[in-house]
């Protein structure tokens, strides 16, 4: 059985700086798109960063420039480094990855999510 699990969430002032790791085991063939995605109170869930197996990543237009995302495929790991945090930042942040569990079949797995909170 797949599992998605997350670490590295916390408290932190403004201004400061967080690292998650999402890591990846059971069986499994490939990964190919791995992400973050984040749901603050009372909001719908929204992507933050994706990356793909080659590399190629993408943000919300509210992280460019503070949220770097990279991952280790040897690792099956997929980080999220976080700077000039700001209150808005505050949420649940959960792991996303498209895993193949066979070479003709693959799905999309979630984290359990781990709580960012962002003081003032």
């Amino acid at each position: 059985q797949v599992q998605l699990v997350e670490s590295g969430g916390g408290l932190v002032q403004a201004g400061g700086s967080l690292r998650l790791s999402c890591a990846a085991s059971g069986i499994i063939f490939s990964i190919t798109t791995m992400g973050w995605y984040r749901q603050a109170p009372g909001k719908q869930r929204e992507s933050v960063a994706t990356i793909t197996r080659g590399g190629s990543t993408n943000y919300a237009d509210s992280v460019k420039g503070r949220f770097t995302i990279s991952r280790d495929n040897a690792k099956n790991t997929v980080y999220l480094q976080m700077n000039s945090l700001k209150p808005e930042d505050t949420a649940v942040y959960y792991c996303n990855a498209d895993i193949g569990v066979t070479v003709y079949s693959s799905k999309d797995y979630w984290g359990q999510g781990t709580q960012v909170t962002v003081s003032s």
